[in-house]
């Protein structure tokens, strides 16, 4: 197995040009544990963890760009305030070893179903920076994923940085595990309130063949908030608006049965995440425009 070790991103993806085939590597938590199994046996890696390029995170036109190889460590400490929805994501990440090592970027590489950040991804809105010697384009987290343990990725391209809005309402991340920490979700939900759009959005994990957006309780929600005059007039929402959320979240799902969980009791467990993380969040924009909402 070839060891590739750049020190710049030109050299980076000068060296995915030369070697399609080579597999990324910075934290190596998910790339590892696939060798060690012999899941995978690749010709070559591409170790990334010198390109400072990958690493830090700063604002370009009023969006906050990570990137791709910044520990999650970092986005909690550094980034909690402005992008809560991620950071709480991230603390849901492994043990603290893990969180110091994993980062966005190599959950996106990995197009796990499963992985922590994309809930918050897909609510945020995020967009995916990818370059190549050929050049750069940016492709928005809705449209990454194309299956199982797949994105858009070509042979010869590179995940360089995330790009959020930082949130300009309440954020919230849930998920569900056979235990309390160090797991790997069963089902996972991210929602963010976007006051300014009139609109919510969702991202749902762990029970779908992609990371995949509710957009038909999205939609229902911005409805009945708009309806209801809630947006500026913020009060408790009805449990029949919240219990239906829950429906329309559970319907976007397709789950599967594994060791983990049924399909069955990921849709239950969905909408009672959906019902419970809108509950919160909806209960912060009330508190944040000092209304009655309990």
């Amino acid at each position: 197995m070839e060891f590739l070790r750049p020190t710049t991103l030109a050299e980076a993806l000068e060296a995915k040009a030369a070697h399609p085939d080579a597999v990324p590597i910075a934290g190596g938590t998910d790339v590892m544990v696939e060798i060690n199994f012999d899941h995978r046996r690749p010709s070559a890696l591409l170790d990334l963890n010198r390109v400072s390029e990958l690493h830090g995170h700063d604002v370009e036109d009023g969006r906050i760009r990570i990137a791709a190889a910044t520990p999650y460590t970092r986005i909690i400490a550094e980034l909690g305030d402005r992008l809560p929805g991620l950071a709480m994501a991230a603390r849901t990440v492994g043990s603290p070893q893990i969180r110091n090592r994993g980062s966005v970027g190599g959950n996106l590489g990995a197009a796990s179903p499963a992985g922590d950040a994309h809930p918050a991804l897909l609510a945020a809105d995020a967009e995916v920076e990818i370059a190549s010697t050929r050049g750069s384009r940016r492709v928005a987290a809705k449209d990454f994923y194309v299956g199982v343990k797949r994105n858009v990725l070509e042979k010869d391209e590179l995940i360089t940085a995330v790009h959020l809005a930082p949130a300009s309402g309440p954020q919230q991340f849930s998920k569900v595990g056979t235990r309390n920490a160090m797991v790997i979700a069963v089902c996972a939900f991210g929602l963010a309130v976007h006051p300014a759009e009139r609109r919510v959005g969702t991202g749902v994990g762990s029970a779908a063949p992609t990371p995949r957006r509710a957009f038909d309780a999205e939609e229902f929600l911005a409805g009945e908030l708009a309806a209801d005059e809630q947006w500026d007039r913020p009060r408790e929402l009805a449990d029949s608006v919240k219990r239906r959320f829950g429906e329309l979240v559970a319907a976007a799902a397709a789950p599967i049965d594994d060791v983990r969980g049924s399909a069955d009791y990921r849709r239950h467990a969905l909408s009672v995440l959906a019902r419970r993380t809108l509950g919160w969040a909806w209960t912060e924009y009330c508190g944040g425009r000092r209304t009655e909402c309990a």
